[in-house]
């Protein structure tokens, strides 16, 4: 066999080479597509809406008509004095645009509005500055956190009382019932939505009531 004929081979070979080595490439793309792209997301869906629907649907919560109101891991906007209002957020509540503020404590901007809100929450909530728990006063960091601390929440209870014109005993009751994360792994914090949602639930607002806050 002379040298031309063994070039020949050797080209052939090689192409024979590179073609099998882009044959085993796509090959495996088209496996790893269909089993990372198409069975795998369908197999942890499909699994993850059987072995917990609820998450699965966005822990969706209703009213007593069954309407969906929201989530109760996004937290929403509260203002009247017959509901209980959440932590400041640097995001407006709103999911799709979950942030912070990103600003240190040690900004002036920050430091301003934490003194404003602090003034409108004792007036507000007839008590000093100092008594405020802080996480009503500092934003969280995703923006919708739905969560306040027990002792926020309690100190709110008095103005919603009396707002719904209803006994304070009641409303401390609805708070306890909104505890959450009570176990070892984290200290009990308060649904603000839940809680609002049991307040309508259990101690509708009066028409009157309900006419003269919307003016």
């Amino acid at each position: 066999m002379n040298i031309e004929n063994q070039s020949q081979i050797a080209a052939h070979d090689d192409e024979l080479q590179t073609k099998a080595s882009w044959q085993s490439a796509v090959q495996f793309m088209a496996v790893m597509a269909i089993l990372l792209g198409l069975a795998y997301p369908f197999v942890t869906t499909t699994l993850g809406g059987w072995l917990f629907p609820e998450q699965a649907q966005g822990s969706v919560l209703r009213n007593a008509s069954g309407q969906v109101i929201g989530s109760r891991f996004v937290s929403q906007t509260f203002v009247s004095d017959e509901y209980f209002i959440g932590r400041p957020s640097g995001a407006n509540n709103d999911a799709a645009s979950v942030a912070g503020s990103n600003l240190a404590p040690s900004n002036s901007a920050l430091r301003e509005r934490a003194a404003i809100d602090g003034a409108l929450i004792a007036q507000r909530e007839g008590v000093s500055i100092e008594q405020i728990p802080v996480d009503l006063i500092a934003a969280s960091g995703s923006g919708i956190d739905p969560h306040i601390s027990l002792p926020a929440a309690n100190l709110q209870a008095p103005r919603v009382a009396q707002a719904r014109g209803i006994d304070e005993a009641s409303v401390i009751l609805l708070i306890d019932q909104a505890l959450e994360n009570t176990g070892w792994l984290g200290a009990p914090v308060v649904n603000v939505l839940r809680l609002n949602v049991s307040l309508d639930e259990r101690f509708p607002i009066p028409a009157a009531i309900s006419a003269n806050s919307m003016e």
